[in-house]
Order: structure tokens, then sequence, then C-alpha cells
């Protein structure tokens, strides 16, 4: 079992797939070079970018993602003006500090390539990365896959996968699961909510109080996002010259009356995802709910839901819990990439994520907490990633605003329900792969199609 803390990661916007795991894979090819002559034999080191990582690698930051890992940078702790200064230094200098140990010549125009014709044949954001010696000779290349949500594999990983590998496939827990049914039948058999089965597997893995402070962080971040979401004007990065709305949304609805509960909970749950999807596309500070594309979802239904007289948001951990748990069955059975899925993969899936978390909340039985989940995807089958010019703005960033209305609709739908599910989770889960395997790759974030080539960028 994945634990659900990979689902929730903290890490830099724009993308979890294009930026966060970037990072990661930078860092962990340098990492390779500790122990013998460690990185004095390196002089240069070219990053070839593949599949959806060329096509809209730029838009996303993948370029300042790779040097932000080849520095040292960890995407969990970094903080972001810190890594603007960084990079804007290398590009002044044309060099690169390798971990902080070695300091190699690096000119970003020429040793990151865009390879739009090499095919990524793994996984389609493929990085692969080859040191050179002073001679020119290549001292090591590795292929990389970012697999969504950050979410990293090495070739070896995804062709032969062994224990030994650099990157962790999974843990042994009490209560494994690989299905939805076989998580309602341990909640039936041990008569216990979908969340204290995933806590006692996630207690498998550390300490229950490490878990706990943990969530607590990632509720955190997730409502510090929202704050600084809703304190931010202007425009946006990118030649799009988005305007950011949450801000003025936000005034508008602290200024008036509540005229019209019910409406107003639209606007409620549209201001605090776009704040979120809005500072993503800033480059911010997000929690990849599942992935970064759909980080306003989760947040926005925490936020207006879980949230106490105090401020501090109840029950959230019940929330994450029952939610994480729902994301593992999406990774496990079939993926949260938007280049492999489209937007169903992202955006959807955090939608069953929340309408599922949300059902537990509010006292929602495991069928329940997998119905709800299940109508969050349900309707979102089919949804294509098209960002026009590249940029997580565009539909990006209303899409999570109309994701997380959908996701509370979604878990009160199965909160009226009385009968047994017509379609599971499971099945539900296995058409959404099914409907992305089978979707062009035009519609999976490669700005190749839909809304990317209809909008004139401007």
């Amino acid at each position: 079992m994945l634990s659900i803390l990979d689902i929730f990661r903290v890490g830099i916007g724009p993308s979890s797939s294009h930026t966060v795991g970037p990072i990661r894979i930078a860092n962990r090819f340098i990492s390779g070079f500790h122990g013998h002559e460690g990185l004095a034999p390196v002089a240069r080191i070219e990053v070839r970018l593949l599949g959806s990582l060329a096509f809209t690698g730029e838009g996303h930051a993948t370029p300042k993602a790779v040097m932000l890992g080849l520095l040292g940078f960890d995407p969990e702790t970094l903080e972001p003006e810190i890594a603007d200064s960084a990079v804007a230094a290398v590009h002044a200098t044309r060099q690169l500090n390798l971990m902080g140990e070695s300091l190699i010549t690096f000119d970003p125009a020429r040793d990151i390539v865009f390879d739009y014709d090499t095919v990524s044949d793994l996984h389609p954001n493929g990085m692969r990365l080859t040191a050179y010696g002073k001679a020119g000779d290549i001292i090591r290349t590795s292929d990389y896959f970012s697999t969504g949500g950050g979410f990293i594999a090495s070739r070896r990983q995804l062709e032969t996968p062994a224990p030994d590998d650099l990157v962790s496939s999974g843990n042994d827990v009490r209560w494994p699961f690989s299905s939805a049914a076989e998580l309602l039948d341990l909640c039936r058999a041990h008569a216990l909510p979908m969340c204290e089965i995933v806590l006692g597997n996630e207690d498998s893995m550390r300490p229950r109080d490490e878990t706990l402070a943990r969530l607590d962080r990632i509720t955190d971040v997730m409502m510090a996002c929202i704050d600084r979401g809703l304190a931010s004007d202007g425009l946006l990065p990118g030649r799009l010259k988005v305007s950011r709305r949450a801000s003025a949304l936000w005034q508008t609805l602290k200024s008036s009356a509540v005229s019209n509960e019910r409406e107003q909970l639209f606007d409620w749950l549209n201001v605090y995802a776009m704040a979120v999807n809005e500072e993503n596309a800033a480059g911010g500070q997000v929690v990849t709910a599942p992935t970064n594309g759909a980080a306003g979802i989760i947040p926005s239904v925490i936020r207006h839901y879980c949230k106490a007289e105090n401020g501090v948001p109840d029950k959230a951990r019940t929330f994450l819990l029952t939610a994480g748990g729902i994301g593992l069955l999406y990774k496990q059975r079939a993926s949260i990439s938007g280049a492999e899925m489209g937007c169903q993969g992202e955006v959807g899936v955090a939608c069953s994520m929340a309408a599922g978390g949300l059902a537990a909340v509010w006292g929602g039985s495991p069928s329940q907490v997998a119905q709800a989940a299940e109508i969050g995807m349900e309707h979102n089958l089919g949804l294509t990633c098209d960002p026009v010019g590249g940029l997580v703005q565009i539909p990006c960033i209303e899409r999570n605003a109309i994701g997380a209305v959908k996701a509370v609709n979604a878990a009160r739908l199965a909160m009226h329900s009385t009968g047994p599910m017509k379609v599971s989770l499971d099945q539900v889960i296995e058409t959404m792969r099914q409907t992305g395997l089978d979707m062009s790759s035009k519609y999976k974030e490669t700005s190749q199609g839909g809304l990317a080539v209809n909008v004139v960028e401007c």
C-alpha cells in the first residue's frame, strides 16, 4: 500500500507532474552520485523533456523545476521567493551549484532540451538526464517518469520493479486493500468507518502522532493557501494575462448580506477553490490533492464544511483520511496523471475524493461514502486536459470551482440514497482508466487540442 501522505504532498505550483515531479527527479539523479568520487567528475548536465513535459513544460515551469532539483531544493520545504532568486542566478551566471557541492557551467537554453520527437514510452511525462565528464564522455544517463501528483518512477521501477529500487513502491500494512470492494469489506468486518481503516494502515508506516501532525500540517497549508489567494490580486504569470478574481469576489461576499444562502453557497465554494488555483498558477505553495491542477477542490470543501467557530478546521482529519483512501484507489488502480487520463484523472479524482470525504464528515456509512465518490467521478468521465497556452489557468481555475460544487452535490445525493449502488466505485474507476486510454493525446496535457487550439492566446 501507498500512504495517503503520498497523495497529499506539499509543493509549489503550477503543476505536480510538471513542476513537483521534475524537482524530485533532478534531485534524485544528482543524489545518485553520492559515494566514490561524488559529483567531482561531472562537468555538464543535460536534461531532455519528453512527451507532455516537452509540449507543455514551458507553461508549467518545468525548466525552473529542473534547475531547483539540480540545486538540491526539496519541493516540500522550499520558499518560493528564495527558489526564484536561485533560478534567476543560474540564468544570469550560466552556472549551477549541484546540490550546493559542485559548480558546473549550465545554460538553461542549451542544457534543458524540449524533445518533441522522442516518444516517452512508459509514461507520457518522461525525463532523460545525462551527466558528462570534462572530456565530454557520458558518466551516467537515466530515464525517469513523472507519473502524476508528484509521484516519480525510474525506468527500472516501471519495467522490472525491484525491492532495492530508489523509489519505494509501497508498504506492508495492517489492512491492505486494492479495491473499493475490499475496503468496504474491511469496514464491515471490523465495524469501522473508512477513515479508521486508512488510519490503521498509516499506523503501520509511522507513529500515529506523526501521521496526525502531518495531516494537520496539510490542512494548515491548504488554509494558508486559501488565505493568500483571497488577499492577492493583479495578473497571473504568463502571456495570457489572466486576472486574479478570487480577491474581488471575496470582498463582495464579505460585504454583502446573505440574501439567498443557497445561491451564495456556490460563491463560497467558488472563491475558496479559485483562491487556491490562482496561487497554484502563480507558483505558490499548495498541496497536491491529488494534483496541483486539481488542488483547489478539497481545500474549498474543507474550508466551508469543516470550519469550526474558532476558525480551525474541525473533522479535517476524518475528511483527509477518507479522501486519501479514495485517492489511493485511483492511484493504484488507474492514474491521477492528466497526461495519461486527461482532466478526469485530476479534477475528476479530486471531486470524487472530496465527495467521499464530505459524506464521511456528514456521518455517512462506508457504502454512502463510496457512493459519493462514485457519483463524483461518474459525472466527470471524459473530462479533457487542454490548458490554453500550456498554462494551468484556463480552464483549470474555474474547473476547480465547478468541481468543488459538484463534489458537494455528489455527497448530498449519496446521503439521500436508500438503496445499494447500481454503479460501484471500482466500476467507475475502471471506466475512467479505459476512457483515459482511449482519449486522444491531443486532450491529455499537450495543448494540441480542445480549448488550447480554439482560444486565441492574447
